[in-house]
């Protein structure tokens, strides 16, 4: 039952955040479960993606999610997240779990930092609109296609299909504040697109996985189930409680995970 209720927590976050489910799924085994890390993130993968799938194709049914750019990001992550599966087996496991409380950090850092952005809005609007790649065209309602735009696109999945395969991860920690940064689509409409991302990009990772023999599913399936209902249930307080505020109690926990896995990876902290 212990997966099962991890995965449920994973679903909880992801569908909350667009970002919280994978990257704490891979420490929840490592420390409930005592997995080492390498074990844990292909099983923590296919919980993040199967679950982003889910509201992935839902958001993209309430016309939330930006299928083109979702399509750009997933594509290109999910075509790079088999050279960090290949990475991670050949990385020992103190190392990698260094690696991740590294990553961890960073990302609580970003979305500290983004969700106080969108908490104190720059005071000239009409600037800071300018200054972003990624523009909507008031007359459609679409994304202004330029090569900026691409180009800042493209690297957030390369790096998210990196990380994905590498670490675990769903790489929406990385996915929501370039979002963020990058466009200005709403807070519900970044969610739905990094969700859709990140179910794209697990295929590549958890492919390469499964084709290694690498993928623990007796623990995987129930973990992954969890995640699945979590999400679908989530969806009906996501739009009443997902915002800046929200997004800043994540980047808490997370900082605090993070110290946990740095006292791990340095054998401060063993799991017995």
């Amino acid at each position: 039952m212990l997966p099962l209720f991890l995965g449920l927590l994973v679903g909880l976050l992801m569908a909350l955040t667009g970002a919280g489910g994978g990257i704490l799924a891979v420490p929840l085994l490592v420390f409930a479960l005592r997995l080492p890390l390498v074990a844990a993130a292909p099983i923590g993968l296919i919980a993040v993606g199967l679950g982003a799938a889910v509201s992935g194709m839902l958001g993209l049914r309430d016309g939330i999610v930006r299928y083109r750019a979702a399509l750009l990001m997933g594509g290109l992550a999910m075509g790079v997240a088999p050279l960090g599966v290949a990475a991670a087996r050949r990385v020992p496991n103190a190392p990698l779990t260094i690696a991740f409380a590294a990553v961890l950090a960073l990302a609580a850092g970003r979305m500290w930092q983004h969700a106080r952005h969108a908490l104190h809005p720059a005071a000239d609007a009409n600037a800071a609109r300018a200054a972003l790649p990624c523009v909507i065209d008031a007359r459609d309602g679409r994304l202004v296609w330029t090569r900026p735009c691409a180009q800042a696109l493209a690297f957030t999945g390369v790096v998210a299909g990196l990380l994905s395969g590498l670490l675990g991860v769903g790489g929406g920690f990385v996915i929501v504040p370039a979002l963020t940064r990058f466009t200005e689509l709403s807070a519900r409409s970044i969610v739905a697109t990094s969700l859709a991302v990140i179910a794209l990009g697990s295929v590549g990772g958890v492919s390469a996985a499964a084709w290694n023999g690498a993928i623990a599913w007796d623990i995987a399936l129930p973990f992954a189930i969890g995640s699945v209902i979590a999400s679908l249930l989530a969806r009906v307080i996501a739009k009443h409680v997902a915002g800046p505020r929200l997004q800043q109690g994540f980047a808490v926990v997370s900082a605090c995970v993070a110290v946990l896995l740095l006292a791990r990876g340095v054998g401060w902290l063993a799991v017995r």
